[in-house]
Formats: structure tokens, C-alpha cells, sequence
């Protein structure tokens, strides 16, 4: 037979599964972010969704001297100088790459600060690290990418 008020009985069957969860969970979280942090935060990772800025930043975050010359991105990635460039300039804008004019040519390095920072804000405390970060070593700037087959 049917409870004449099913709503009723609905939420106590719904109260009795909930009651326990909740009491074994803590409901606090430790660094939630603020709108204007997190607004900022998409940004960044927006200008990281594209694959060829990815891997900008793991060739840099691999180099011996941790900074790479323009020109020396063409080979590794496969790209034209006006894309490598037009890369490296959204990078740099976003605060993630920092740029050092030496006569013609510009050398780019990781900006620390605004990397560790995204990373902190996607870690559990005390857990952020470059290599949780997907920037462990890949292959040398010098050599190509290894090609993926399907």
C-alpha cells in the first residue's frame, strides 16, 4: 500500500541515508577560492588549453639553463615562427612567462609565481609541485617530440 503522503515518506527515507554521511564528513574546506581569484585562475587556464603552449612551458621547465631563446622552439614543436611567437606573446601576457630581450632575439623563462599559484589553488595543502604539474622532463628541447600514432 502506497503512504497517502508520499512526499513525506520520501523524505525520511532520504533523511535516514544523508544523516550519517554528513555526520562522518567535515563540511569545511580549507582555501576556497573568491570569485575574482577564481575568474582569474580560468583565465590562465584557458590560455593553458591550447597543446602547443603546454608544451612551451614543459620545454622551458626542462632546459638546463630554464630559459630557451625564441627561435630554438620551431624544431621541437613543429611550428612555424609567427605561430611559436604568437604562443610565446599569450604566454607572456598572461603572466606565465617572463621575457628578456638579449640584441634581436628574446629569451623566455617560467614566471614561478603565477605557475605555483595555480598549482596551489588545484592541490590539497602542502601537496603543490612542478612534476604533479605535468612539467616533469619529456626530451631534450634540442630533439623532436616523440610522434603519437593512431
Amino acid at each position: 500500500m502506497l503512504c497517502p503522503r508520499i512526499d513525506l515518506c520520501q523524505y525520511v527515507v532520504v533523511r535516514r541515508t544523508v544523516e550519517p554521511i554528513a555526520d562522518c564528513c567535515v563540511p569545511i574546506f580549507f582555501a576556497q577560492l573568491d570569485q575574482v581569484r577564481a575568474e582569474r585562475m580560468a583565465a590562465a587556464l584557458r590560455v593553458l588549453a591550447d597543446p602547443a603552449r603546454l608544451r612551451i612551458l614543459n620545454l622551458i621547465a626542462n632546459h638546463p639553463e630554464c630559459e630557451v631563446c625564441q627561435a630554438q622552439f620551431t624544431g621541437p614543436l613543429g611550428l612555424s615562427q609567427p605561430t611559436v611567437s604568437h604562443h610565446l606573446r599569450v604566454l607572456h601576457e598572461a603572466g606565465l612567462l617572463r621575457r628578456r630581450q638579449r640584441g634581436s632575439w628574446a629569451y623566455y623563462s617560467l614566471e614561478p609565481g603565477h605557475i605555483s599559484s595555480l598549482l596551489e589553488a588545484l592541490s590539497p595543502p602542502g601537496r603543490a609541485s612542478t612534476s604533479s604539474a605535468g612539467l616533469a622532463p619529456a626530451h631534450d628541447v634540442g630533439s623532436r617530440p616523440p610522434s603519437v600514432s593512431q
